[in-house]
């Protein structure tokens, strides 16, 4: 089938220099909403790749993320999320962006082009079948990215990706693709609006998901989050006390006692 660059497609939305703000919001929210009925219809694609990725951490393995520009940038965000919001030990979920950490703050935008790269990256944390590697590339066809799977699959570790184009290139070297089509961006070849609201669902459903399924939420409360401020000590003596029924002095107890809500939780229940 014949690859198309959607993603570069012009906009359907013209002169955008002569539209009042709110008739900038309106056809910006318009392509938002695009956006998250394009996640919706890729849920089967989604699902394969989150129960492969609950496979390889049931095994021990790790999940990586790679990516160039704000599709690698959003890679690192979901995987720096997974400590705090499910006491996942850092090294279980690990983002990488083309052009290293400083690429995070500063454009660093030919580093995408190297495809021998993304490998090399990987293999300084010892990259192995148990794990599985998802490319993030909204246009498919990323070096980085492409060169990363492609290397992989060389080595027997299970790929998938999240593109916004049909038939990529980056789809031919993932085992689990998902395509994401959410058409031409409201500025023409903008990336990061639409693709990549599209992008961070699906990325905050294959970790929430993930989670879930490896036992670290309980109801629908996060009982493994670490209690790192203010806000979040507050939000885990609300959890406390729901789950136990207790008051606020036992849950500060309890969780002083025990530093985590899943141990308050089991040491009363315990008792």
């Amino acid at each position: 089938m014949t690859f198309e660059k959607i993603t570069e497609s012009d906009s359907h939305h013209n002169d955008l220099e002569k539209k009042s703000i709110r008739e900038l919001l309106d056809g910006m929210h318009q392509e938002d909403k695009n956006a998250v009925a394009a996640v919706g219809a890729v849920r089967e694609q989604t699902a394969a790749l989150i129960t492969k990725v609950v496979a390889q951490l049931q095994k021990g393995g790790r999940l990586f993320y790679i990516g160039a520009g704000t599709s690698g940038r959003l890679g690192v965000l979901d995987a720096s999320e997974c400590p705090p919001t499910f006491g996942t030990e850092p090294e279980k979920v690990i983002g990488l962006v083309a052009g290293g950490d400083h690429a995070l703050r500063n454009s660093i935008e030919k580093a995408e082009d190297d495809t021998q790269q993304a490998w090399k990256d990987l293999e300084t944390y010892q990259i192995t079948s148990k794990d599985i590697l998802i490319g993030i590339a909204a246009s498919g066809t990323t070096p980085y990215v492409i060169g990363g799977l492609a290397k992989a699959q060389e080595h027997g570790i299970p790929t998938g990706c999240i593109a916004c184009n049909l038939n990529s290139p980056l789809a031919a070297v993932s085992d689990y693709p998902i395509e994401v089509i959410v058409g031409p961006e409201f500025l023409t070849g903008s990336s990061r609006m639409k693709a990549g609201t599209a992008q961070k669902l699906i990325l905050n459903s294959i970790t929430t998901a993930t989670m879930i399924q490896l036992g670290h939420v309980k109801g629908n409360k996060m009982v493994d989050m670490q209690l790192k401020n203010d806000k979040l000590v507050d939000r885990a003596q609300r959890f406390v006390m729901d789950e136990l029924n207790v008051s606020l002095e036992t849950a500060k107890d309890l969780l002083a006692k025990h530093k985590n809500i899943r141990g308050a939780i089991n040491a009363f229940q315990n008792s």
